[in-house]
């Protein structure tokens, strides 16, 4: 790649990623998209009227001598990634938005208005690295600091657009980034890291979908693992898989959210060791590498952003499902999250869990 166009949000991954690529050699230009807001109806338009992400994102791309372009994705963003997390939540499960928003909006609507500008591929803040072997082949792998590591969010993206793909943090820790963003005089230096979910300020799930949906959650059952009534529950919405406070019932132990039923709207409550399991099963596969599973392969899976891979045996079940065996049980195996697999620090590909 000869021009690079680098995703800029106005935070300090993002202006020093910039940074990288510019001074990597490459014709690099910034863009800052705009996606929805509860407060603001934003359309898909490549001329759109400027946010304050978009005012500090150009004010770095201005100190790099960089052109810098902004770009409307309001309609995509609510459709791609804050309806699907709406809607399965609505049907009990616990949806990962920053994957939806991975696959459809940075490595999908934003890459492809890279092109259109004439570039020939993107550049991100996320911490990940993309590296080359011996066969020239490209493999998405983790960032060298695992605490910071984004690779699991990444699964789900083109394998095909790996070649045209920059991570330029994924050899630096955090400390070290702020540090090159502070030698280059970026105000944003010591800007906090913004939040898990961008389109929930507060982190209430429950009170944004009940504000920005047509769903109603009535109250329901709480059942035991044997499926007998043990109290009620205020709405499927308000629990998550492996959740032991709030649940506003005293049964004598400690009690933790198995599992959500939204058909019959009950919530399965369970002890700390009936919430662990050994096996899955994933759809909507998506693999980064040559393995193909259609054979039993001994790896790595991660069930969470914060879950430590644990190793599992897994296979092809059909051509959109795979079957993983853990060795050893996982805490709360949650429907709706990411499976994402690993051979050391490769990313072999990744599903959702059903």
């Amino acid at each position: 790649m000869k021009k690079v166009l680098v995703a800029m949000s106005g935070g300090v991954d993002s202006a020093v990623a910039a940074y990288l690529i510019k001074s990597q050699g490459f014709d690099a230009g910034g863009i800052t998209m705009r996606v929805w807001s509860d407060g603001e109806v934003i359309s898909d338009s490549e001329n759109t009227s400027p946010d304050q992400n978009c005012t500090d994102a150009k004010l770095i791309a201005d100190a790099l001598q960089m052109p810098h372009y902004t770009i409307a994705l309001g309609e995509s963003f609510k459709r791609c990634v804050v309806d699907k997390f709406i809607d399965d939540y609505k049907n009990g499960l616990t949806p990962n938005p920053c994957v939806e928003c991975n696959k459809f909006i940075k490595f999908g609507k934003l890459f492809d208005a890279a092109i259109s500008l004439g570039y020939d591929g993107i550049a991100t803040g996320h911490y990940a690295r993309i590296e080359q072997d011996g066969s020239k082949k490209l493999f998405l792998k983790k960032a060298a600091d695992e605490s910071k590591d984004q690779s699991y969010f990444l699964w789900s993206i083109d394998k095909n657009k790996l070649p045209y793909i920059k991570f330029p943090l994924g050899e630096y820790t955090k400390p070290q980034v702020r540090e090159l963003a502070k030698a280059q005089g970026f105000s944003i230096a010591h800007r906090s890291d913004s939040q898990d979910i961008c389109f929930i300020n507060d982190g209430d799930y429950a009170s944004f979908i009940s504000t920005h949906s047509s769903y109603t959650f009535s109250d329901g059952d709480f059942l035991d693992i044997d499926g007998n009534k043990v109290g009620k529950h205020s709405g499927i919405i308000n629990y998550t898989v492996g959740q032991r406070k709030g649940l506003g019932v005293a049964f004598g132990v400690p009690m933790f959210v198995k599992g959500k039923d939204a058909r019959r709207n009950t919530v399965t409550l369970c002890t700390n060791e009936q919430l662990f399991g050994t096996e899955l099963i994933a759809n909507r596969i998506n693999l980064l590498s040559d393995v193909s599973f259609d054979t039993p392969i001994r790896i790595q899976a991660k069930i969470r952003y914060r879950h430590t891979p644990a190793t599992a045996t897994v296979v092809r079940t059909s051509d959109d499902t795979l079957n993983v065996k853990f060795d050893i049980p996982q805490r709360a195996i949650a429907p709706g999250q990411s499976v994402v697999f690993y051979d050391g620090d490769t990313v072999l590909g990744g599903g959702i869990i059903i």
